[in-house]
């Protein structure tokens, strides 16, 4: 399967040339060594007006990018976890209004933090229990261990959940732990990035008798014919894995990240619905056109238009934006503007979010830099594939944005 243009850009709105900045400016960020390679694919009405790579999905072993590279998606996972989840609430068997503890009772009598140490934290009573939309909408609660910015996060680090989880545990165990640490406040009334996709990933295991690898397999993967799509890359499709990096504190250039990047080459115990799965261009293509067609591809439906429409909507108390409800120290990027749907950022307001995308694009990333973007308005989807930590390190998604918009002439 690849992802090779299909069509002249300016066939469907794009000047060539105006396109052509997206590789000149990527390009320099790999020429002066803040980035290894890249993969970027752009589409518009269902063509693919742009796909390039450029560097090196491996620096040390003289490897190129490919076509086919496969790619750490860390939080690009989630998307794919909310989808899942919608397609169980579109056969009745839950609502979203309805409490979590009832599949996962370690989720019952929740307490919420107030105050002091994480050697002595002073919790309260949770006021509201913990809905689905809740974890759709990452409103629980919860937080990550890798935060650093809370006592909540503190207790999560302590019990050995950074930005990898404890070696031997499984998804139910991690769940079993989660539901013991306090909330960062009260369900639904503010935003705050967490392991809640991977709370759903758990409440897709029960409610539908499979392993969440099972369910992905049989309900998405195969259907869709995500065949790269995987929980870990085995040893006959090493080769292809891009190599982890991070910036060198002092120069900015990209070093490599071993440990980090072995994880993903072991099958794992847990499965995170949350940031487990490797995936590449051509498969994450088709889960972003299966959005922009409202749930089917190719005569495949996994979810009905409406729905998908529901999902992409801002779901956040009162209408507000991340600026306003975001607690826990999340900075991937500028809130201003931006929702947050059943598992997608929400485009508001394009004017206080300063990026040129349409009100009701969509998108999400993963921590290693990856990206997407789905514009119904536009007819238009985004894909950006690289591999340094943090997400945050350069200002990639913008820039993408800025380059593509303005591409567009019709």
């Amino acid at each position: 399967m690849s992802v090779t243009r299909t069509t002249d850009p300016d066939l469907i709105g794009f000047d060539p040339a105006r396109l052509a900045r997206i590789d000149e400016h990527f390009g320099r960020y790999v020429d002066d060594g803040r980035l290894p390679g890249w993969q970027i694919v752009v589409t518009r009405r269902g063509e693919i007006a742009h796909s390039s790579t450029y560097g090196m999905r491996d620096v040390e072993a003289g490897a190129p990018v490919g076509a086919d590279t496969l790619w750490r998606i860390y939080s690009m996972t989630k998307p794919i976890t909310s989808v899942a989840a919608m397609m169980l609430w579109e056969s009745g068997r839950f609502e979203l209004t309805d409490e979590i503890s009832r599949w996962l009772p370690e989720f019952a009598d929740m307490r919420v933090y107030s105050k002091g140490s994480v050697l002595k934290p002073y919790t309260v009573p949770a006021t509201e229990p913990i809905r689905v939309w809740h974890l759709l909408t990452h409103t629980a609660g919860l937080t990550y261990g890798f935060m650093q910015t809370s006592v909540v996060d503190g207790l999560y680090r302590a019990a050995g959940y950074d930005l990898l989880p404890p070696p031997g545990v499984d998804l139910a165990g991690a769940c079993a732990v989660f539901g013991e640490f306090p909330l960062l406040f009260q369900p639904g009334t503010a935003w705050g990035y967490s392991v809640a996709t991977d709370v759903l990933g758990r409440l897709v295991e029960v409610v539908s008798g499979q392993s969440l690898d099972a369910f992905f397999t049989d309900r998405i993967f195969g259907p869709l014919g995500m065949t790269d799509t995987h929980w870990w890359v085995q040893e006959s499709d090493a080769e292809r894995l891009a190599a982890l990096y991070v910036p060198d504190p002092a120069t900015g250039r990209a070093v490599r990240h071993e440990r980090f990047g072995a994880a993903v080459r072991q099958q794992p115990v847990l499965l995170s619905g949350g940031a487990g799965l490797v995936s590449t261009a051509a498969d994450y293509h088709r889960f972003t056109q299966l959005l922009l067609r409202g749930g089917e591809l190719d005569g495949v439906r996994l979810l009905g238009p409406r729905t998908v429409r529901f999902m992409t909507r801002n779901h956040l108390p009162g209408g507000r934006d991340l600026a306003a409800l975001s607690v826990g120290g999340f900075a991937e990027s500028n809130f201003e503007g931006v929702g947050f749907g059943l598992g997608f950022a929400v485009l508001e307001d394009p004017v206080r979010s300063l990026l040129p995308s349409s009100a009701g694009e969509y998108h999400w990333g993963g921590v290693a830099s990856t990206a997407f973007l789905v514009d119904p308005a536009e007819e238009l989807t985004a894909l950006l594939f690289t591999q340094l930590m943090p997400s945050s390190t350069w200002p990639l998604r913008a820039q993408l944005r800025q380059l593509i918009y303005s591409a567009l002439i019709d």
